[in-house]
């Protein structure tokens, strides 16, 4: 599992994360992988790209796990 810090920041948007963490090689790629249902969030497929993720959060894709932390 990969825990991402938000830092400062209240959120992040899905996309951005996506492509933050090099699961993919754009904003583009991000959206069209969100758009196919390949994503999901605590447990449901989720179809928002700009997806706000808060601290607790758990972000699925392919064979990575993301937590989202303070």
């Amino acid at each position: 599992m990969i825990e991402f810090e938000l830092g400062e920041h209240e959120f992040i948007p899905l996309n951005t994360l996506l492509k933050l963490l090099n699961f993919v090689r754009s904003g583009g790629e991000a959206n069209q992988v969100i758009d196919e249902g390949f994503v999901k969030v605590n447990d449901v497929i989720e179809k928002q790209k700009r997806k706000k993720l808060r601290a607790g959060d758990k972000v699925k894709f392919q064979k990575n796990v993301v937590l989202i932390k303070v």
